[in-house]
């Protein structure tokens, strides 16, 4: 459990390193995103707002090496462009100030900007180096959540950890952020004549004095939903959601018992261990745009209350299209993507039953007949509409009243607006004066009349036309005849 973690204070000391670029021609200072297939930068406007798509530079390099390693041969013009690394958390002030030294250069200014600025030269990427990496961390610790000169490696030894052996992993860094390493360790703990082993994943956490705790988080058979969470006692859709996507999907109030304080936040399982993880629901911003596609306002609401929100059309680092379900991961803290081979239906089953209105899939057209936006929305919004030209299966037009069904999770059609008239309003197939047409069309029904026809009724048609009437009597005539006519009698031969 996290809660007694101060989220503020890591995210605080975290610094995530960003890419700016300021662009000669244009006269701007903007984030970098990547390079495009067609050589052409990546950007986007250097806001924190839009965290979630900078490019985020590791602390070893690597990922800005492979950049510029690329930038020259992919780049149309590189000669266009200045670069700069600077903190996440400083990108609006850090644009600013760059801009303001193109403008007006100062000797102050210019020492500040070139600790900040990377040249191009840098593009041969370095030699993974693990002590001059090291040293590079414990040099600057107050880029952490704990002082990596603060742990101690001999208390370590004694659950099977050494300092060599977590140095080299790529777990390390992750941890000094205040991150679970990613992945699981051997754990070998010796008390008394006893030995445990298991395998389990490892955070560090602050002491009381200074120091790094070392936190373990061992593998559980399942995840504990029959007791108390801080407070919070889980619900039957809390468990089904929890246990379904790993997420509970909705914001909820827990106690930090070292304070008292009532918290809300996220709750999520961390799919390696099993174990139940929270976050505070305030430490988490949430961007206007994603991969390129704004956000509206019903789905920014959604996602701060924990569900699942269905994103179409992002653009990938590879300038494709694609389409996912973001939802906020307490174990992660951040939202993720989840594709709609991961848990779609069970998503979609979460979502149908903390609000109807994303419940039922309102389609943008319905049997043949595009929907308005605004017709859209009325459905989403429980409001009924009137569509005219709907196709039955014959292909064959009626009209009809539709309305949401929460309960069932689908659309009803009817004769009369439910709204207006309930009492008239049961449902049927769509408006009286095509009700015979679908029956016949679309479900395979038919009365006295209509039984022996062979072709579809036509729009509000009820009965046979006379074409139709005559042509059925001379079929049924003509095969009465056949089977009436008497047979040929073969002689025997005397």
């Amino acid at each position: 459990m996290d809660v007694e973690v101060d989220d503020k204070t890591m995210v605080e000391k975290q610094k995530e390193k960003v890419l700016l670029a300021y662009d000669k021609e244009k006269k701007t200072v903007i984030a970098v995103k990547g390079v495009d297939d067609k050589g052409e930068l990546q950007t986007i406007p250097p806001k924190p707002t839009n965290n979630n798509e900078f490019l985020k530079l590791d602390r070893n390099g690597d990922v800005l090496s492979n950049f510029l390693s690329n930038f020259n041969s992919q780049l149309k013009d590189p000669t266009r462009f200045n670069f700069f690394k600077v903190d996440a958390e400083k990108i609006e002030a850090s644009a600013k100030m760059i801009l303001n030294h193109v403008k007006a250069p100062t000797t102050a200014s210019e020492a500040k900007i070139d600790k900040m600025r990377v040249g191009v030269e840098s593009s041969t990427p370095k030699k993974n180096k693990t002590t001059e990496s090291n040293n590079q961390i414990y040099a600057n610790a107050d880029d952490y959540f704990v002082n990596p000169n603060k742990i101690d490696w001999e208390s370590l030894k004694s659950f099977g950890i050494s300092k060599g052996q977590l140095e080299k992993s790529t777990a390390f860094e992750s941890m000094l952020r205040g991150y679970k390493s990613p992945n699981t360790f051997p754990i070998e703990a010796k008390m008394s004549n006893v030995t445990i082993k298991t395998d389990a994943r490892i955070s560090f956490r602050p002491g009381s004095e200074g120091d790094v705790i070392l936190a373990i988080h061992g593998i559980r058979k399942q995840p504990e939903l029959n007791r108390s969470y801080f407070g919070h006692e889980f619900t039957k859709d809390d468990k089904e959601n929890l246990l379904k996507t790993g997420n509970m999907g909705r914001k909820v109030d827990i106690k930090n018992y070292f304070t008292g304080e009532t918290i809300p936040s996220f709750i999520s399982i961390d799919k390696l261990t099993n174990e139940l993880v929270s976050m505070k629901a305030d430490k988490l911003s949430f961007p206007d745009k994603i991969s390129g596609v704004d956000l509206n306002e019903k789905q920014k609401n959604d996602l701060k209350d924990g569900k699942a929100v269905w994103v179409e059309n992002m653009i990938s680092a590879k300038n494709t299209p694609y389409s996912a379900f973001l939802q906020i991961n307490a174990d992660k803290r951040s939202l993720e993507f989840i594709f709609p081979e991961n848990n779609q239906n069970q998503i979609r089953n979460q979502n149908e039953k903390q609000s109807h209105e994303s419940g039922v899939r309102i389609p943008k057209a319905l049997a043949g007949v595009d929907l308005t936006e605004k017709q859209q929305n009325d459905l989403k919004s429980d409001k009924t509409i009137y569509v005219k030209g709907l196709k039955d299966k014959a292909g064959q037009e009626y009209n009809a009243y539709i309305k949401v069904n929460p309960e069932e999770n689908k659309l009803d059609f009817f004769r009369f607006n439910p709204d207006k008239a309930k009492a008239k309003g049961k449902e049927v197939t769509p408006a009286n004066e095509h009700k015979t047409q679908v029956a016949v069309n679309s479900e395979g029904k038919t009365n006295e009349s209509t039984k022996k026809m062979d072709v579809p009724l036509k729009k509000g048609q009820s009965n046979p036309t006379d074409a139709q009437a005559e042509k059925q009597q001379k079929k049924e005539t003509k095969a009465s005849n056949q089977s009436e006519s008497p047979k040929k009698r073969k002689g025997r031969k005397v």
